[in-house]
């Protein structure tokens, strides 16, 4: 299923604590494509319930003690920071408020859309990054197996080809 689109669409993947070099990439991306930048933030710790036209979601919490459903709302800090950040660039963005499992979420958008590419940050290199994407897996990996449109993954911290990994042994 295919919503209209007056234009092209690169979807990202936003967080209010991602460096901003992710989504400058993307706005490149998009101004390269001549597409509209789709900012869409995931609350993973609820599951979607309803769909409306625009992508965005009615959803329940995991945990059945709070079981109310809620329009998703994107984050408002987040909005301000992508409002001063995307505004400064003159790029044509929008954003999305989605729920569930982030790759599942980002890739379905996508689909919707038609979009021409997805566009994730790394995880920090930090112990607490590698235990996260350890138990709940990468978006990027999961992205990139489960996808039929291309996945661009932003290193947010690069490490140099002779320094160890953060889960690997120091050698």
């Amino acid at each position: 299923m295919s919503i209209d689109s007056p234009t092209r669409s690169v979807v990202v993947g936003v967080t209010p604590t991602q460096p901003e070099s992710v989504v400058l990439q993307a706005t490149s991306f998009a101004a390269h494509f001549d597409a509209q930048l789709v900012c869409a933030w995931v609350d993973g710790g609820r599951y979607p319930v309803e769909e409306f036209p625009d992508g965005t979601v009615r959803a329940l919490p995991f945990d059945p003690d709070l079981a109310y459903p809620v329009d998703e709302q994107f984050p408002d800090e987040l909005a301000v920071r992508l409002k001063r950040l995307l505004g400064a660039q003159g790029a044509k963005w929008s954003t999305r408020a989605l729920a569930g499992d982030p790759a599942q979420a980002l890739g379905h958008l996508a689909d919707l859309l038609d979009a021409t590419m997805i566009v994730v940050g790394t995880r920090r290199a930090t112990v607490r990054g590698t235990m996260q994407e350890f138990f709940n897996g990468s978006v990027a990996v999961h992205l990139a197996h489960r996808q039929r449109r291309p996945v661009v993954v932003i290193p947010l911290a690069p490490v140099g080809s002779d320094d160890s990994l953060p889960w690997e042994p120091a050698s």
